[in-house]
């Protein structure tokens, strides 16, 4: 296994391996390669989120209102994008949550574009990045869920409506929610592995137009993946903090 095929990668080895890898020593896991401890995925995980950064960094500082920015209006056209979908499906006060859920599909579909770059595999096709997004979406809508129903409250929603069967209801709940990182994960993986399997077959046996085919369904995919991701944490979100009337 390459560890560092990237230039980025080998960048961020010299600069922190000491540090990352001390870092993983203290949490009890031990990478193979002490010097190489950033393999490619995780190096292009923190280039697009340096990039996010930055961008909305530069939006922030340069917010004009007679003369908007190509920058800024990619911004407004990515929160109208995210805000009318929130509305829909949270509701009431889905501002509060759209910064998150912005930076979820922004991250997913930059990282899924990735794989159309040669010599760069997608990395959400490797179930580690899938499994991060999603363990934290659940921490993030239970958290919610917790703040806005108090302990109790929220813990009610996992019991049913009705009370003579809460004990049988109460731990199928606990168990189908723990599942959702499951299938957050696995749908996301799933489909970008097999986005990348499929044009790698396709451009071992056919190098000219054909593959160009595959590009555009790999994009459609990232595009469409990236979306039900935001989708289903916004659902989700939905379901935490809404009140029983």
């Amino acid at each position: 296994m390459q560890h560092e095929s990237l230039a980025v990668t080998r960048v961020l080895n010299h600069v922190f391996a000491p540090a990352v890898t001390s870092l993983m020593n203290l949490v009890g896991v031990h990478p193979h390669d002490p010097a190489h401890p950033i393999n490619d995925t995780f190096a292009l995980e923190l280039t697009v989120a340096a990039g996010l950064f930055l961008f909305f960094l530069i939006v922030r500082m340069t917010l004009s209102v007679e003369k908007p920015n190509p920058a800024q209006q990619i911004a407004e056209m990515i929160h109208e994008f995210t805000g009318d979908t929130a509305d829909q499906i949270i509701g009431h006060g889905y501002q509060r949550f759209q910064a998150f859920v912005t930076c979820v599909f922004l991250f997913i579909v930059i990282n899924n574009l990735l794989g159309l770059i040669p010599g760069i595999v997608t990395p959400t096709s490797s179930p580690v990045v899938p499994l991060g997004i999603a363990v934290c979406t659940f921490l993030y809508y239970n958290f919610y869920g917790f703040k806005e129903q108090g302990f109790v409250g929220y813990l009610k929603h996992f019991a049913g409506p009705i009370w003579w069967i809460s004990w049988l209801l109460f731990p199928i709940e606990i168990i189908s929610h723990c599942a959702r990182m499951m299938s957050l994960t696995i749908r996301l993986y799933a489909n970008m592995f097999a986005s990348d399997l499929v044009m790698l077959v396709f451009f071992s046996l056919v190098p000219f137009a054909v593959p160009a085919i595959f590009l555009g369904l790999h994009a459609f995919v990232s595009l469409i993946q990236a979306y039900v991701f935001m989708l289903l944490a916004m659902i989700y979100l939905s379901e935490a903090v809404a009140h029983e009337h």
